[in-house]
């Protein structure tokens, strides 16, 4: 049994922007202070669609890190590093990559869909196939429990949930596993050892669920068994053999999708977004220039917010009080569309402030990114190599 652990990630294709920070960093806020989270910038799977002109990566790297900090991301209670930092997950790619059917990667519904949206690229390459792939090694290489997603990327998760199943099956058939198990029984204590053998039989022989959950419960109180002791007795418990990869849940998070300046989902590729970081100018020209509901045309036509891309921001950014005086004032026209936008810009700068704060001493002194991202590094490699040295053993490489 492996501990609770969250894993997510970016591509570096860009700036940040604020439908970023409302679909996933915002959730990614709440969950850290929950668990122990690993957040990593995905610079190999930006290659998948940039491998041609991979210039904006490094850039856009340090950029999205700094980004990823204005927002609240804390490195004290995440892990934060960089995916072609830790080479174990191109290792277990590789790997997974024998034993996964083809047919698993031509099934994923984003991929066909990206081919589509993505018709001016040629992504007719082994890479942009095998990104599901990539992506479940990222995970699986944590053993992490939960993934943050929205619903159009549960299919993702499922595939990891397949490959982990698929593995297992494949490879955790370690050799003596009875045997090593009744040797970490022993180090149970002789007390314990006979609870262990007592509750093991009563489950696995009278279907005694709460037998099964009273052992769990010990082998998580016992001090003095390693890591892979402890998962090797719950499997013997349950009548199974070696986990080696953990199958891991989707996360839903709230469908939180900002719209952007014309009414759309917030998107770079519609050119109507506003950047995390973006200046007071900017963001006021930006709000000021929305199209707004086409039936006022004049400053005493009335209108309809429902028809109107501001409304929809002052869903976000606005109190009960502020929508109310907006409705009134639009629908009789006494008050006019720039009046309307300004309490969506007050809202916009009153949400960026901090966040400018946070980003300026990281840019006054980038050597703290990358001082922050070493440790991350470190951190995530570690856990990575524990993960490989068990599918090593598992697959006959570990040559011991």
């Amino acid at each position: 049994m492996y501990p609770d652990r969250v894993v997510s990630g970016m591509r570096p294709t860009g700036a940040l922007h604020l439908g970023h920070y409302h679909g996933a960093l915002k959730n990614w806020i709440k969950m850290q202070a929950e668990l122990p989270c690993l957040f990593f910038v995905a610079d190999w799977h930006a290659l998948t669609t940039h491998y041609d002109d991979p210039s904006v990566i490094e850039t856009s790297t340090w950029d999205m890190l700094i980004d990823w900090l204005a927002a609240g991301v804390d490195p004290s209670q995440s892990t934060l590093f960089i995916q072609s930092k830790v080479p174990e997950h191109a290792e277990l790619h590789l790997l997974l990559s024998m034993a996964t059917p083809l047919g698993w990667l031509e099934r994923v519904p984003t991929y066909k869909d990206q081919i589509e949206k993505l018709a001016h690229k040629d992504l007719a390459t082994y890479g942009f196939l095998g990104y599901p792939l990539l992506q479940a090694a990222d995970v699986l290489i944590y053993r992490a429990t939960q993934v943050p997603v929205g619903d159009d990327q549960v299919p993702h998760i499922e595939m990891m949930r397949e490959i982990a199943r698929r593995f297992n099956h494949l490879y955790g058939k370690e050799k003596g596993f009875a045997e090593k198990a009744e040797d970490a029984v022993k180090k149970l204590g002789s007390k314990r050892a006979k609870l262990y053998h007592e509750l093991r039989i009563a489950f696995q022989q009278e279907g005694r669920d709460e037998a099964l959950e009273q052992a769990k419960a010990m082998l998580d109180d016992a001090q003095n068994l390693s890591m892979i002791d402890r998962e090797r007795l719950f499997g013997y418990l349950e009548g199974s053999r070696k986990l080696i990869l953990v199958e891991p849940q989707a996360k839903l998070t709230a469908d939180s999708r900002l719209p952007g300046l014309d009414g759309q989902k917030m998107s770079k590729s519609y050119g109507n977004t506003i950047t995390l970081r973006e200046d007071k100018e900017s963001v006021t020209k930006k709000v000021r220039t929305m199209p707004t509901d086409p039936a006022r045309v004049r400053r005493t036509d009335p209108g309809d917010p429902k028809k109107c891309p501001v409304w929809q921001l002052h869903q976000v950014y606005s109190e009960d009080s502020t929508r109310e005086w907006i409705v009134k004032g639009c629908t009789s026209a006494g008050i006019g569309c720039i009046e309307c936008k300004q309490p969506v810009i007050d809202g916009i700068l009153k949400e960026q402030g901090p966040m400018q704060e946070r980003a300026q001493q990281y840019l006054d002194d980038p050597s703290l990114v990358r001082a922050i991202v070493a440790d991350g590094c470190d951190k995530a490699r570690k856990l990575a190599q524990e993960t490989m040295r068990d599918v090593r053993e598992a697959m006959g490489l570990s040559y011991s």
